[in-house]
Parts: structure tokens; C-alpha cells; sequence
């Protein structure tokens, strides 16, 4: 397990390296789309948001840690926009409902923005206030918290779309669909 410290010790946001959370669901999923952004350096799989001290795949899944599955991305704001990154993040996930996606179900699922600066704040709010409800007739139920402590997931679950692929039913239900869904609506912004 890694401590937020460790993971992103040595960061500090400038103009061309920024790092925000980000929980959208399964971050099988959320992963999938983030590793294809132009701009994005680096997409970690972990956990956030729990009173818990550790946390791991199965603590989290009991529903009892509090934790949330999020991906950690770090990327270039000269490249690809905080906004640019939230935009994608809220349209290929429903922030409308509150721990849940899809079938997914349990707080480990719920939709959460973990920011690092102010201006991720601004934006999230912005688009939560102005974008979300235009988008999914319904106002965001997003949490919006400052970025404490992240747990980088088990090995098994980084780069699981590209690992695993259409061999796993999840994945080619589930995942592959929103893939597709992002590569068509954000063309411009993939690597």
C-alpha cells in the first residue's frame, strides 16, 4: 500500500505537472479512458476518501472501509486543461447517482473528485453547478474533497483494460463500450 506521501511525494503542481483523484466507479473503467488522454504522464489505480489508515481490493470491497476506487492522474496542464480533464471525467461516468454505476453498487463506486488546488476545485464545482444537470437532468451528487491520502491498488489492478482486454466479460460489457463511447466523443483529446 502506498501513502498519499509516497506516492506523490516528490509533486508539486506547476505548469506542466498537476495531479488530481479522481473516483468514477469500477477504476477498471475510469483507468481505461484516462491512460489515452494526450497530456496524461501517469494513471495509478488506488483508493481514497476512508477514515481507515490502509486500505486494500478486499477491505474496500466489504463496503465498511469508507474508501473510494479511484485513479490518481497526473498530467500536463500545457497539454490537456483541468478542465479538459474534469470535462472527459464527467462524461464518461453518471454523477447523478449516489454510489453506484451501472451495476456496480456500494459506496466504493461513488463519484468523487480528490483535488489538489483551488483552481480543480473552481472548475469542479463549475461544471458540477453548470454542465452536469444540461448533461443527465439531474444535479451532480459528486463529493468534492481535498486530496489526504491515496492508496495505490495491488498490481493486479493497474492497467487492467490493457492487461485483460475482452478475456474478462466485465471488461468487454462494461468497459470496451465506454471506451469506445470516449475515443468517439473526445477524439481530439486522445494520445
Amino acid at each position: 500500500m502506498a501513502h498519499f506521501a509516497e506516492v506523490v511525494k516528490d509533486i508539486n503542481n506547476t505548469s506542466t505537472h498537476e495531479t488530481i483523484v479522481l473516483g468514477g466507479g469500477c477504476f477498471w473503467c475510469t483507468e481505461a479512458v484516462f491512460v489515452e488522454l494526450k497530456g496524461v504522464k501517469r494513471v495509478v489505480s488506488g483508493y481514497s476518501g476512508g477514515p481507515e489508515e490502509t486500505a486494500n481490493y478486499e477491505a474496500v470491497c466489504t463496503k465498511q472501509s469508507g474508501h473510494v476506487e479511484v485513479i490518481l492522474v497526473d498530467f500536463d496542464p500545457s497539454v490537456i486543461s483541468t478542465r479538459q480533464i474534469l470535462e472527459v471525467f464527467f462524461a464518461t461516468h453518471d454523477p447523478t447517482t449516489p454510489n453506484q454505476q451501472g451495476n456496480d453498487r456500494g459506496p466504493q463506486y461513488r463519484s468523487a473528485v480528490f483535488y489538489t488546488t483551488d483552481e480543480q476545485k473552481a472548475i469542479t464545482e463549475d461544471i458540477m453547478a453548470n454542465t452536469v444537470p444540461d448533461l443527465y437532468g439531474a444535479p451532480a451528487v459528486t463529493e468534492l474533497i481535498p486530496l489526504d491520502i491515496f492508496y495505490a491498488a495491488e498490481d493486479s489492478h493497474q492497467d487492467y483494460y490493457n492487461k485483460v482486454g475482452n478475456r474478462n466479460s466485465y471488461c468487454s460489457f462494461v468497459i470496451t463500450p465506454k471506451v469506445g463511447k470516449f475515443r468517439k466523443q473526445f477524439a481530439e483529446l486522445r494520445k
